[in-house]
């Protein structure tokens, strides 16, 4: 999308806005492949399915990256079993009745300086009239991993 807008006599020209960044727009192509193989799966086998292609896009992660991903989906599914793996816009989720509860976003994925964990509107962390949803992450210690999985088993419920 461009902006036509014309710039008022004696300003400078506006911005143009191009849309979705390259990173953007891969993640919803990504998305859109992940609907297409759940869709193609069976009931039965969609949740080892699920924890394969987490698995494998952990595996592709940068190291710093994957070394956080690999230790939250060990968290994610020792402190909520119940919530099933699955890509979601090419992220490691898990989700409670096929919708998201909470992502792990790679720094490397959309070129940011920190990984994050993230918890959608599913999460049940409702705490008074605001709360915090996603998390910046550098390093899982003993401390981080305990609040972690606090998040974790109350936002799965």
């Amino acid at each position: 999308m461009t902006n036509t807008q014309q710039p008022a006599a004696g300003s400078a020209a506006p911005e143009r806005f191009d849309g979705f960044s390259a990173e953007e727009r891969e993640a919803m192509k990504e998305h859109a492949r992940d609907l297409k193989t759940t869709a193609r799966r069976s009931p039965r086998s969609a949740k080892a399915d699920g924890e394969k292609d987490v698995l494998a896009k952990i595996a592709d992660m940068a190291d710093a990256d994957r070394v956080l991903a690999e230790r939250l989906h060990t968290i994610i599914r020792t402190a909520a079993p119940d919530l099933a793996p699955k890509l979601w816009y090419g992220m490691p989720a898990y989700a409670r009745d096929g919708k998201v509860v909470c992502f792990f976003q790679s720094a490397q994925k959309f070129k940011t300086r920190y990984a994050t964990l993230g918890f959608s509107d599913q999460a049940r962390l409702d705490d008074d009239t605001m709360w915090p949803t996603t998390y910046a992450l550098t390093k899982l210690d003993a401390a981080t991993e305990t609040r972690v999985t606090e998040l974790v088993v109350r936002a799965a419920g």
